[in-house]
């Protein structure tokens, strides 16, 4: 069984039991969170797409860490204007194990 999850502005498919790292969440670790926006579920034999959001989905997820990503070397560069600007950025993230799917 798996589903697809909005979080973030991202869109993530998510099954059981997997860990995933989404967007920083204002959570503390070791706390459920649950997921509504979920706009697809898929089972055995079934299949609920959400029109845009599936009527009584769910998924539950364990936080399991906070951190930060590795970097991103950003590198403006005119040419012929003497012009070069280097910068770098690390995006926060939180790393999620999901523990329930329910559509």
């Amino acid at each position: 069984m798996y589903a697809i999850i909005k979080t973030g502005g991202k869109q993530y498919k998510v099954q059981q039991g997997e860990t995933l790292k989404v967007e920083k969440l204002a959570a503390e670790i070791g706390t459920k969170i649950d997921f509504d926006k979920v706009l697809m579920v898929a089972g055995d034999d079934k299949l609920s797409i959400g029109e845009p959001l599936v009527d009584g989905g769910k998924v539950t997820a364990e936080v399991i860490s906070h951190g930060r990503a590795d970097k991103i070397k950003i590198l403006k560069f005119k040419r012929r204007k003497h012009h070069m600007k280097r910068m770098g950025h690390r995006q926060h993230y939180t790393e999620v194990k999901i523990t329930a799917i329910a559509g």
